[in-house]
């Protein structure tokens, strides 16, 4: 399995290297987004050989005859792969496809009320995730990402992918060895709670009412802000801060 391994990566490092991608490139991909000019010149180029490998690796296609330019591609794996640069893309093992829409998208899910009742009910989205895949985007969203109120669809579901790797998806992500799941669900059960409150008596927060969705909405919310808005995060809830530093392996509101 050893051989076969290394010459599947020989393999990818060939196509790597055929590619062709220039700095102008990735600045015209990701030249905006706040969160990949906060690395270090050396992270930058993690970011840009890891999102070539997710390019490789997995199908992104346009939907409703969507045509993505490679300036699109571009930009959507290398937002969708800081979430893992320090965990590794097999953390995306289980999904192969990424559907981009023009904008947002309309859904139907079939629910049955308490009376037996089936209901047909239409949604329009800017982003979904399945377990199996594929993973669904706004294109439209993913060119406002990082645009300074903390929003980021690509981080949002990509987030999801990674709460759904251990008992469906729950706000509690497979974490790593010597982290503390009892602290963790402790944590952000708190925040949870003080998120009600400020809401409800009108104080600011780090996130939007949005993440009081579902525990697995409160994961991908936080897990935005923790990207985009490091520092309000930091301050408000520093115990959950601390957990997604040590989950991610990465402290963004620290210098790369």
């Amino acid at each position: 399995m050893g051989l076969i391994a290394n010459l599947s990566e020989w393999r990818e490092e060939r196509k790597l290297e055929s590619l062709g991608v220039t700095a102008q490139d990735w600045q015209r991909a990701l030249g905006d987004w706040s969160v990949y000019l906060r690395y270090q010149p050396s992270t930058r180029i993690r970011v840009q050989k890891m999102a070539l490998r997710l390019l490789l690796r997995k199908a992104l296609i346009g939907a409703k005859g969507l045509e993505l330019s490679d300036q699109m591609r571009l930009r959507i794996a290398g937002m969708a792969v800081v979430p893992v640069l320090e965990l590794g893309l097999d953390w995306y093992r289980g999904w192969e496809t990424l559907v981009i829409y023009e904008g947002p998208f309309v859904t139907e899910h079939e629910w049955v009320d308490e009376y037996g009742v089936a209901h047909l009910e239409r949604s329009a989205l800017c982003g979904e995730a399945s377990s199996r895949g594929p993973v669904v985007l706004s294109f439209e969203d993913v060119r406002s990402a990082g645009g300074g109120k903390g929003h980021n669809v690509v981080l949002h579901e990509l987030a999801h992918t990674l709460d759904m790797r251990h008992e469906g998806a729950n706000g509690a992500p497979p974490l790593h060895p010597g982290m503390d799941a009892a602290a963790w669900k402790r944590d952000f059960s708190s925040a949870w709670d003080d998120l009600e409150r400020r809401i409800r008596l009108g104080e600011s927060s780090p996130v939007d009412e949005y993440a009081l969705e579902a525990p697995a909405e409160f994961f991908a919310v936080l897990t935005e802000a923790f990207f985009e808005k490091p520092a309000p995060l930091a301050r408000t809830w520093p115990s959950v801060y601390q957990h997604l530093c040590d989950f991610y392996r990465q402290d963004p509101g620290v210098d790369k």
